[in-house]
């Protein structure tokens, strides 16, 4: 047999360089698994650099609602005059353009239009954005060199089914706060019913033509319209300050009162105020108000409990919510003294359910006092009823501690010497709606400390 070979002589030191090198492989190795892990920590942070602040990416940007409108079926008086609205079919072949003003600015958009209240399928055939020429609200002429397409899913076209909503794809269009944006729709077969989802009380005028006209830098011969219908909301890719307040509102935030393409409403006047600050130079204001609406019963549009979760909580970037809306409610009750206790009740138990519903998102709410009707011929009682019941009110939303803050409209535009009225300088001659300084009162009154930075946390008990 062969001779066993023998040990070499080196392997005693051999295995003495291994067991000294083994420990110092594995320190090296944890030094760069913990290099490693402190970069990717530091990379989901964002790559802080000596400034403190969070480096720019994509990933510390957000969708935010810049502007939206309250979706309602669309009433007789409401509908696109003819020949646009046709026996059971509406828009056939037309082209609608609108303006609507952004309240936040960013370099990407995107747009919702709404089939709400559609009890059939609305195809969408092409859409167009652009600057509207010279910036302004309600005219049909964009700027040359501004249009561009807006694509679904990369097609030109799209389909809303019955009671949904779509949302574009983004689209590089660089807006700056505050500006007015221009939309245009053309519907080649229309949609099938009279069963049209609009926002009637635009305050801005919109036009219609017949034909594709969505490239058309002018529509010098189309029929105009103050009413919004279809476009329901535009977004906004924004920083990660940026955040959205929402108001819940009836025609007083609708701004029935306020000047057609004026943008004057009290949102619009609040938002200036806000833009006009630093610290809240962000914020996007959502004007989800319509003439006639109501917390507690359905009136022009869902009611608020309704229509909360499709108008608040659903809305992109939302951390402040508004409630000035019960006007209505009381003014619709009987004018007895039982019917105004029972519908006091039962607003501030609603006003609970707002703010739990709200609260469980993580959005603050603040509750805006009930503004006077003295005078008003459909709303003022002989006896004082429906008063008492907004004196109840106001004075619960003051005191009970339900909401995060209390915004007091009331005490902005009430008469000092007769509180059951508004001064005479500011409403537009019904005792109930207000004009566009009675408007700008009211911006004034709203505490903007209240929305200085996107809330951490709430302590809502």
């Amino acid at each position: 047999m062969p001779a066993k070979p023998s040990t070499p002589r080196r392997a005693p030191f051999a295995r003495l360089i291994t067991r000294l090198l083994t420990p110092l492989v594995l320190v090296l190795a944890l030094v760069v698994t913990s290099s490693a892990l402190v970069a990717l920590v530091k990379g989901d942070r964002g790559g802080e650099g000596d400034t403190g602040r969070p480096a720019a990416s994509s990933a510390a940007r957000h969708w935010v609602n810049a502007w939206t409108a309250m979706p309602q079926l669309t009433e007789p008086g409401n509908m696109p005059p003819p020949p646009f609205t046709e026996d059971r079919a509406v828009l056939t072949d037309t082209t609608l353009r609108q303006t609507v003003r952004v309240s936040t600015g960013g370099e990407r958009v995107r747009l919702r239009f709404s089939n709400a209240f559609g009890d059939t399928a609305l195809p969408l055939t092409a859409v167009t954005v652009a600057l509207p020429l010279d910036g302004r609200a309600g005219v049909a002429a964009i700027e040359p060199g501004t249009l561009r397409r807006v694509t679904f899913g990369g097609r030109g076209s799209a389909t809303v089914p019955a009671g949904a909503q779509v949302v574009s794809d983004a689209l590089d269009f660089g807006l700056r706060p505050g500006s007015n944006l221009t939309v245009t729709a053309y519907l080649a077969e229309g949609q099938p019913s009279l069963a049209l989802t609009s926002h009637p009380g635009s305050r801005t005028t919109s036009y219609l033509q017949k034909a594709d006209r969505t490239r058309d830098l002018d529509l010098p011969e189309a029929t105009p319209v103050n009413h919004w219908y279809l476009l329901s909301d535009v977004e906004v890719l924004s920083g990660r300050g940026t955040a959205a307040v929402a108001i819940l509102g009836d025609s007083l935030t609708d701004g029935r009162g306020s000047t057609t393409n004026g943008n004057n409403r009290w949102p619009d006047r609040f938002l200036d105020r806000l833009h006009a600050r630093a610290a809240t130079d962000d914020v996007a204001v959502l004007n989800q108000a319509a003439g006639g609406n109501r917390v507690l019963n359905d009136g022009l549009g869902p009611n608020v409990l309704a229509r909360l979760d499709r108008d608040v909580l659903s809305r992109s970037g939302v951390s402040w919510l508004v409630v000035f809306e019960g006007v209505n409610d009381l003014g619709t009750a009987a004018a007895t003294q039982a019917a105004q206790r029972s519908v006091t009740a039962e607003l501030t138990a609603a006003y609970e359910q707002i703010v739990v519903r709200a609260h469980a998102q993580g959005i603050r709410v603040y509750g805006a006092t009930l503004t006077p009707f003295g005078g008003n011929t459909m709303y003022d009682d002989p006896d004082g009823h429906r008063e008492s019941a907004r004196q109840a009110v106001n004075s619960w939303i003051r005191t009970s501690g339900t909401f995060d803050a209390v915004i007091d409209f009331d005490r902005a535009v009430r008469d000092p010497q007769d509180p059951r009225r508004l001064l005479s300088t500011l409403h537009d001659g019904d005792w109930l709606h207000l004009n566009p300084e009675g408007y700008r009162t009211l911006a004034a009154a709203v505490p903007l400390r209240l929305f200085q930075r996107v809330p951490a946390g709430l302590d809502v008990g």
